[in-house]
């Protein structure tokens, strides 16, 4: 029998039949399953501790407590029985019968809890203690509890190590690569290279006999035939199956290089890779922190069809359904370790700990991402202001070497707000450890300190105060020796620096590790010719929860106050909506970026008071020319394109013409009347290239209730249904407003709301506010067959039935 025929498997999903409640009450234990966010449950308060930091949720400690028996656990004397976690928000402490055996206290990075010694025979109780209401301590929505997949491992007493198979690609040429796998005791090891249909490429065995303080090692290479190489455009992926007596691991692969110098700038299989950025927190909108393997693929789905083809995980490490759908998708990761050092940004942040923990937290980082493809480069830090100090330049320099010693095949880089370093310098840091502490002082106030004073602060000066801050020669002298230490230097909002340092440090490579979204055209015409300008990841993808209101531009019809007080829960900033639905911000990016020839987007018509905008918001435009009940009124027209001039047509009549610089972007003043917008670009010599129309909507509204899928699978699978008040054709009219209200059959609500940055109700409510026309369910099937979704509104009643297998 061939030797890879028979597959055991040792790692099961331990996500169901666990109970939740407040760790400091009496309360019922509500059933819940894995993942799951508990701060969903926290109330609201203008009290909160961390206010904007969190949107206004009173975070508290959660217990989850689960029973099984030994019986269902197939194990054998000797086995290794563990737990893994992926993540929990935080300061985890884990018992099983009441005995501590594992505690973990990062909150956004895996771990396991070795419970060999500890299970009884019978019943056993399982407890998880969420410890989250040492408040402030995240700048952003964090979530509380269990918010990432539970895993149960049962390994032989001869084992393959947990996170013991790594495959590197040697030579992309060739197909060659190298296989190394730890093993607990001597022995014999089988593998086997399979392809996407399962055929085996390449088959051999080796001895795992070299003994280190990591266990037994076997290396050994091997050479994939005719290989299929993994990048952006054919994610072409591979498992490699590794098997030590009757233990078992497969771990996917693809087989690429990764290049990055400052002769050729980043390489992938040779070929130079422009980054066409974007980040994102660890957050799923409407789902809170909960990371669902479907709403995380779901994610790297609508970025990648918005023109992005790398996203930068802020400010914390990404979780393993993200790696795997950027990896199956052709989505370049650069995970982040932490968004501090020894400063404190929030009071009681992780900041404490990092220095003596950064070695165990790196080699975990380094553990989850090494057989990834899509994992392109490491950042060790987020605005670390400590950059700017011998103290954490010598940092810098450790943690660099470090991640070089742990993986050698991709380069490493840090976030560097150059204006802060010099702000720093001077005694006026953004972040200090006396500034945090004030954070509380002042939490649930008007004064703002630390992170959200700077951000309104840049509000209220717009992006170039940021941008101009990072030009002043003080900013080159308190950045150039971190920056000297790592592989790539990260910039946060340094654009205009980018032509000076590349003249002036010709050996640096340098990646706009967070911008704004106003800059891509500039900065895709740079990176064209300057190969050491190496990508851009604008300041966010996907809008998020928490440090509420940043890239909000709001009407007073949607926000009944301004100041980002209680009421407001996103932070606004996305180019796709916290629902995942993409702005006009996003078909800019794309003409930016060269990947569409013209787009339209219109400044809402009709709406009342507006809130000023923001630094990270280019624009509030949408993609509409429905704009009911408002004929006559004024408003602003935006047109997207790369060309020489272009024209502005409302029903056929020419309403504007203008040159096009070199931000790709044309405003012109337009009266609104209902029929046909429409733009035309044109080429240096009056030759039309592109053209693109909004058609207003008809007369007649009702509600959509638009499913994204017909087909979802039961266990991982999620529904996600649009509602929208829209003609009968589908056409949305962003102006109408009025209560969804939904029934659900053979599902389960996990999120029900809006996009919208203000907004007061749960949403794990089954009624629904609109925002622009608009609202989202996400539901989880309960079992096969039609999950139904029915909903009332004042515009009509509509079904979703979606087919579940």
């Amino acid at each position: 029998m061939n030797v890879f025929e028979s597959t055991i498997m040792n790692r099961i999903p331990f996500n169901t039949g666990w109970t939740c409640r407040p760790a400091a009450s009496e309360a019922e234990e509500v059933p819940v399953t894995i993942p799951h966010d508990a701060m969903q449950w926290d109330p609201k308060s203008a009290d909160s501790p961390s206010g904007v930091n969190s949107g206004w949720y009173s975070a508290r400690d959660y217990l989850y407590t689960k029973h099984f028996s030994s019986a269902d656990i197939r194990r054998s004397s000797g086995d290794l029985t563990l737990l893994e976690f992926e993540g929990v928000y935080r300061n985890a402490r884990i018992r099983l019968n009441g005995r501590l055996i594992a505690s973990h206290d990062y909150g956004y990075s895996g771990f396991y809890a070795d419970l060999s010694e500890y299970i009884a025979e019978g019943d056993n109780v399982l407890t998880v203690e969420a410890h989250n209401s040492d408040q402030p301590n995240c700048r952003w929505y964090s979530g509380t509890g269990i918010y990432r997949p539970v895993w149960l491992c049962v390994m032989p007493e001869r084992h393959i190590m947990p996170d013991g198979v790594r495959i590197t690609t040697v030579d992309y040429r060739t197909g060659r690569i190298a296989v190394d796998v730890r093993t607990s005791h001597p022995g014999v090891v089988y593998v086997s290279v399979l392809d996407a249909d399962g055929r085996s490429m390449a088959q051999f065995k080796a001895l795992s006999d070299w003994l280190d303080g990591r266990g037994n090692l076997m290396h050994e290479e091997c050479v994939i035939p005719d290989v299929r190489l993994w990048n952006t455009d054919e994610p072409n992926l591979y498992t490699c199956v590794v098997r030590f007596g009757d233990d078992e691991q497969r771990e996917v692969f693809g087989v690429r290089t990764v290049e990055c110098d400052a002769r050729r700038g980043f390489r992938i299989n040779g070929e130079r890779v422009i980054l066409r950025g974007c980040c994102i927190h660890h957050d799923n909108g409407l789902l809170g922190a909960c990371a669902y393997p479907a709403a995380e693929e779901r994610k790297v789905a609508l970025l990648k069809g918005g023109g992005y083809n790398a996203i930068r995980s802020a400010h914390n490490p990404c979780s393993k359904a993200l790696l795997d759908a950027c990896d199956r998708l052709g989505m370049l990761m650069l995970d982040e370790y932490v968004d501090g050092w020894y400063i404190h940004k929030t009071r009681y942040d992780y900041g404490t700990e990092v220095e003596a923990n950064y070695r165990d937290d790196l080699a975990d980082l380094v553990a989850k991402d090494y057989n990834h493809p899509s994992v392109i480069m490491y950042s060790i830090g987020n605005e670390v202001s400590e950059t700017a100090q011998p103290r954490g330049i010598a940092l810098t320099d450790a943690m660099t070497q470090y991640l070089h010693g742990l993986d050698a095949t991709r380069p490493v880089t840090c976030g560097v707000n150059i204006f802060f370093n010099f702000l720093s310098s001077m005694g006026l840091g953004v972040y200090t450890d006396e500034k945090a502490m004030k954070e509380i002082e002042h939490s649930g106030k008007k004064k703002a300190v630390g992170s959200e004073f700077f951000n309104r602060l840049a509000g209220i000066m717009g992006a170039d105060f940021m941008k101009f801050g990072a030009t002043l020669p003080p900013c080159d002298w308190k950045t150039r020796g971190a920056f000297a230490v790592m592989d790539v230097a990260g910039y946060n909002y340094g654009i205009r620096r980018y032509r000076h340092d590349l003249n002036r440090y010709p050996d640096r490579v340098i990646v706009g590790s967070e911008t704004f979204c106003s800059d891509a055209a500039r900065f895709w015409d740079l990176a064209q010719s300057n190969p050491r300008l190496i990508g851009d990841f604008v300041w966010s993808g996907m809008d998020y929860l928490g440090e509420v209101g940043i890239g909000s531009q709001e009407y007073a019809e949607y926000a009944k106050n301004f100041d980002g007080s209680l009421g407001w829960v996103s932070a606004g900033a996305g180019r796709f909506d916290l629902t995942g639905k993409p702005l006009a911000e996003a078909s800019y990016t794309q003409v930016a970026f060269g990947l569409k020839p013209i787009a339209i987007g219109v400044v809402p018509v009709g709406l009342g008071r507006e809130h000023s905008p923001s630094a990270w918001k280019m624009t509030n435009a949408v993609e509409s020319w429905s704009w009911d009940g408002q004929e006559g009124e004024r408003t602003q027209v935006e047109v997207y394109a790369r060309a020489a001039r272009v024209k502005l047509l409302l029903n056929g009549r020419e309403i504007g013409s203008a040159r096009v610089g070199r931000d790709a972007r044309v405003t012109f003043t337009a009266v609104y009347r209902p029929g046909s917008l429409t733009a035309v670009a044109y080429d240096a010599d009056g030759v039309e290239i592109a053209r693109t129309s909004l058609a207003t909507a008809g007369k007649e509204t009702r509600l959509h209730a638009v499913p994204e899928a017909e087909r979802i699978a039961l266990g991982d699978g999620l529904a996600y249904v649009r509602f929208m008040y829209a003609d009968v054709a589908g056409t949305v009219k962003p102006l109408l407003r009025g209560d969804v209200h939904i029934e659900v059959e053979n599902g389960e609500i996990l999120g029900f709301g809006s996009a919208c940055p203000y907004y007061e109700r749960s949403y794990r409510s089954d009624t629904a506010d609109t925002y622009y026309g608009e609202a989202m369910a996400i539901i989880r099937p309960c079992e096969t067959g039609i999950l139904s979704v029915k909903a009332s509104s004042p515009y009509g009643e509509a079904t979703a039935r979606i087919e579940v297998r």
